[in-house]
């Protein structure tokens, strides 16, 4: 039984993030403190996410931020708020229904320049029918969700 226990809490705790716990305000793997599960968070704006390199690493707010370039680690440092998810990486939609879920870069979507990543693929779905209402309550509830 304490095996079957401890393996839930593992994996719970692996599927999760450590950081949901402690309510970081940059979500980041338990594993590795790396924001956007690695990739380069300017390379969103491009349309192509990109992973970063390790050669490119900047640390900023108390995560590591990865780039595939040194161009879009120098244009991080410009305006890192420019290029940062929204709800510090956390899953968009979830924030907007006033919880905290991890966000991946896998599902994600730029909206007025702002980039806005959500938990899974059926989670974008239900993002994507109503964008503008989901970022209205998940403005509203950020960043007092981090309180709770």
């Amino acid at each position: 039984m304490k095996t079957f226990i401890l393996a839930l809490a593992l994996a719970f705790t692996t599927m999760s993030g450590a950081s949901a716990f402690s309510k970081d305000t940059i979500y980041t793997s338990w594993k590795n403190n790396v924001a956007v599960g690695g990739y380069d968070t300017v390379s969103f704006f491009s349309g192509k996410p990109e992973l970063g390199k390790r050669d490119f690493v900047y640390d900023y707010e108390g995560a590591k931020w990865r780039f595939a370039t040194r161009g879009n680690l120098d244009l991080f440092k410009t305006n890192p708020e420019a290029f940062m998810p929204q709800y510090g990486g956390y899953c968009a939609w979830a924030v907007s229904q006033d919880k905290l879920a991890k966000g991946s870069p896998s599902h994600w979507h730029v909206e007025d320049g702002k980039l806005y990543l959500n938990f899974n693929a059926r989670i974008e779905r239900r993002w994507e029918k109503d964008i503008p209402g989901y970022i209205t309550s998940a403005d509203e509830n950020w960043p007092e969700i981090l309180k709770d």
